[in-house]
């Protein structure tokens, strides 16, 4: 059954990643519907698996990361606020940890796409390519990505929430936040790795682990394209609605019973 649950987490965290639905969410679901008990196995495979999805952006944008080493510093600089936040309030934060939050933020990261996009409308931007970000809105956009140490806020949501607040336009304000990504959970990642050295250790069955990493990467690199091709078209409404809705199903799902809000988020 090992083999079976990396399939399916690997797809939600390739469908999860990058879209901004809160892959922490998601995670929490299926976790929960497939039984599987958070030990420490689960917990390096989950570390694990967000590398084949930072190995989806490189694969998707190697030829603009290639073009630009500017874009590079843009990135690193965007990271700057995030990491230092982190470092120095992430710890304060563990109280946050709990279902009642994840719903939370999940149904007002909704109401604020629905209630950007309404204002936005007809709006022309001011930064339509990559190249036009400047290192103060890379910065920004950093800072308010930061907000996603709260659960179920979601690390792509905010930095693309801060993108249109700053000007950018919905194409570019999604491929800068799935920039940002590369720097933000390599570090995330590392950083977990060295909190818990033994995670690595831990992850002995290496086939889940291969299948997870690899369906996380093809599914990553299908709904990174598929997304800037609907955002071409279409607005960031529907990943409001959906938002909304999932928060409300979590209320219930914890108020009934039915979830412990407390458990998903046990070491």
């Amino acid at each position: 059954m090992e083999n079976l649950y990396a399939l399916i987490l690997g797809i939600i965290e390739g469908l999860t990643e990058f879209l901004p639905i809160s892959s922490t969410g998601h995670m929490i679901l299926g976790t929960t519907i497939l039984g599987i008990k958070m030990d420490d196995f689960w917990r390096s495979f989950l570390i694990i698996i967000q590398l084949g999805s930072i190995l989806a952006v490189l694969f998707v944008f190697w030829r603009k990361l290639l073009q630009s080493f500017v874009l590079w510093f843009k990135l690193a600089f965007a990271f700057l606020p995030t990491g230092l936040i982190g470092i120095f309030v992430s710890k304060y934060l563990e109280f946050l940890f709990n279902g009642y939050v994840v719903a939370f933020m999940l149904i007002l990261g909704g109401v604020v796409f629905i209630v950007i996009e309404l204002l936005h409308r007809g709006k022309n931007y001011a930064v339509n390519a990559l190249e036009e970000v400047s290192f103060k809105q890379a910065f920004c956009i950093g800072l308010i990505q930061s907000l996603a140490m709260i659960p179920g806020t979601s690390r792509s949501g905010a930095s693309i929430i801060g993108g249109l607040l700053l000007g950018l336009n919905r194409k570019v304000a999604a491929e800068f936040s799935f920039l940002l990504a590369v720097p933000t959970m390599i570090i995330a990642t590392a950083y977990s790795i060295y909190k818990e050295p033994s995670l690595l250790s831990n992850a002995s069955s290496f086939t889940p682990l291969i299948i997870g990493f690899v369906v996380a990467f093809v599914v990553a690199v299908l709904v990174i394209k598929f997304f800037l091709k609907f955002i071409a078209k279409f607005d960031f409404i529907p990943f409001g609605i959906y938002r909304i809705v999932l928060g409300i199903l979590f209320f219930y799902l914890y108020m009934s019973g039915i979830l412990d809000a407390g458990s998903e988020f046990e070491p």
